[in-house]
């Protein structure tokens, strides 16, 4: 694969919207050269034996099962609040409602 040149890094950088110094897109350039090479190299390993996965590790449930508990009543729950309104908090408007 061919180098990672300054000026795709550039062009990458303008389209991101990041503004990157001269110094810091020769940096890039050489930083994401690495990168391909890394990667071409594990394209290059014999992986016919390998199964191809989603996921590294297996994947399980670590939650608990669900199991019903008591809660708090409504009036409960709002006996701490500063402000309710019709069986709800009342909160602060953060949106202008136009």
């Amino acid at each position: 694969m061919s180098a990672i040149t300054f000026e795709q890094v550039k062009h990458l950088a303008s389209l991101a919207l990041i503004e990157m110094t001269d110094e810091e897109l020769t940096a890039m350039a050489s930083e994401l050269d690495i990168i391909v090479a890394s990667v071409e190299t594990m394209s290059q390993k014999a992986t016919a034996d390998i199964p191809a996965t989603s996921h590294p590790i297996p994947l399980e449930n670590v939650f608990r099962e669900d199991v019903p508990v008591p809660t708090l009543t409504q009036e409960e729950a709002l006996s701490g609040a500063p402000d309710a309104q019709d069986g709800k908090f009342r909160v602060p408007a953060i949106l202008d409602e136009d």
